[in-house]
């Protein structure tokens, strides 16, 4: 292997492993069925309550309700979840929604998770959530999206 492709391809695999790599990332593999098992019994146990065991997402989610406040989304691809990179799914649910995630002083229901799970859980719940991303229109956007980020 030549030096240069040996330099890219470095590059290519710490871009990869940075927290903020844009589009898809490896620590969050749908394909990984160890993975995604685990991330299922952490999703049930810490977010099933507000997301929907069927990551269906409360009822009216696209209203905000009397409070001001908006409905906690679904995580099915009946949602907007798969919208957005993996980097920023990670980052809202590790610090909530709070800049650069959300405008300041947005006031939400989602609690931030730093404190009560680790990094590698977060991780395998957005695998969980990405596994049932299957439909070719779903997985055809994020793949676009990846290249278009990784492209910048």
């Amino acid at each position: 292997m030549s030096r240069a492709l040996a330099a890219s391809c470095m590059l290519l695999l710490a871009a990869c492993d940075s927290p903020n790599a844009p589009g898809d990332d490896p620590r969050a593999d749908p394909s990984d069925a160890q993975l995604v098992k685990r991330g299922a019994q952490v999703y049930a146990e810490h977010c099933a309550a507000c997301h929907g065991a069927k990551l269906e997402g409360q009822p009216d989610w696209r209203r905000r309700r009397p409070d001001g406040r908006m409905p906690a989304p679904p995580h099915d691809e009946s949602g907007h979840t798969w919208h957005h990179p993996d980097h920023e799914l990670f980052g809202i649910t590790k610090h909530g929604l709070v800049p650069p995630y959300a405008p300041r002083a947005y006031e939400s229901d989602m609690p931030a998770f730093a404190d009560k799970l680790s990094d590698a859980e977060i991780w395998a719940v957005l695998a969980y959530i990405k596994s049932h991303w299957t439909s070719q229109e779903v997985l055809r956007t994020r793949a676009e999206m990846t290249r278009n980020a990784r492209a910048r």
